[in-house]
This record gives C-alpha cells, sequence and structure tokens, in this order.
C-alpha cells in the first residue's frame, strides 16, 4: 500500500503528521509531497518540515490514497495546486481519498461530493455544496474518507488504517499508542 500526504505552504501540523505517523506504523509506504518547488513547508504554525518529494515529480500510478491536510492557507494553497486538483479528480473512479478539517472543502468545489456524505470544520460547512454534511468526526462514503479537524485526526488516521490494512492492524497501532475514545 501506498499513501502521498500534500503539504502546502500553511498546512496544520498535526493533521498532517499525525496520519504519516500512524500510516507508517502501519507499514503503507507513506509520502510526503511538497505542492511547491522545494521539499522545505512551513506549517500553519510556522513549524518548517521537509517534505519526501516533490509533488510534480510524483508518478501516482500505484497510490493507493491520497491525503490532504486542513489549515486554512494549506487548505488554499492546495485548492490552486493544479498536481492536487488532478491527482484527485483521477483518483474518484477507483483509489482512496482523504481530506480533514477544511480541505474537504477542496473536494467539494471540484463537484467530488455531490450526493455523498461528507464531515468538515464547521467554519467551512457552507463551503460543502452538493454534499450532505454530517456533524461527524470521521464519514467514510464509497471511496472518499473525510475528518471534521484536528480533535479527529486520530481516529482519523485509524480508519486509513482499517481500509488500507485491516481492523486489527489499526487496532494493534491504537493499543501501542494507547488511544480511547
Amino acid at each position: 500500500m501506498k499513501a502521498v500526504v500534500f503539504l502546502a505552504d500553511g498546512f496544520e501540523e498535526c493533521e498532517a503528521l499525525i496520519v504519516v505517523d500512524i500510516l507508517r506504523r502501519a507499514g503503507v509506504e507513506t509520502i510526503m509531497a511538497s505542492i511547491s518547488d522545494q521539499l522545505l513547508i512551513d506549517s500553519s504554525r510556522h513549524i518548517i518540515i521537509q517534505a519526501d518529494a516533490l509533488a510534480d515529480d510524483l508518478d501516482f500510478s500505484d497510490t493507493d490514497l491520497v491525503i490532504l491536510p486542513g489549515g486554512r492557507l494549506g487548505t488554499e494553497n492546495l485548492r490552486q495546486s493544479r498536481v492536487v486538483q488532478e491527482t484527485v479528480k483521477s483518483f474518484t473512479k477507483d483509489k482512496m481519498i482523504a481530506a480533514v478539517c477544511a480541505a474537504p472543502s477542496i473536494l467539494s468545489e471540484l463537484g467530488l461530493l455531490n450526493g455523498k456524505k461528507a464531515t468538515v470544520h464547521p467554519d467551512y460547512a457552507g463551503k460543502m455544496a452538493g454534499a450532505e454534511v454530517l456533524d461527524e468526526s470521521i464519514v467514510v462514503d464509497g471511496n472518499i474518507v473525510t475528518g471534521q479537524g484536528l480533535g479527529a485526526t486520530i481516529p482519523f488516521a485509524l480508519e486509513l488504517v482499517k481500509i488500507l490494512v485491516s481492523i486489527e492492524e489499526a487496532g494493534r497501532i491504537r493499543k501501542g499508542i494507547c488511544y480511547r475514545d
């Protein structure tokens, strides 16, 4: 299994890094991909993170899942990215897409949530045209997984492990990190 987490200046640190951590614990090859032309990305709290690769240099043909973390500025930067737009559109048929916090609004804007159930940070609920927005921490509808915000990040990441690897592996990680609902 292989996942790509898109990083843009202004991304929410925990929404990206907790997901990367938990997926890697599950043995999922997880690549942090910068949407800019440099590997160093400035997060929403001005913590500089080095991405593993530039998104423009990646071949997504063997990728099973793409993830869009939130953060207000990060979401705006992801929204403007050609590679993000093209990749999530191409994944709608037979691959997984996940977005958390404000980032599900990007999927809505691209028409990928029309007629689907989803969640989003409450501040972005008005930007979810076409989706049935639920006030839930995590919503799975077909091949799209959405998370409401930072507080939902651990269960969001564990849900991705359930889908990509197994319920047992998600349970093993949950126990190992001492996570309780």
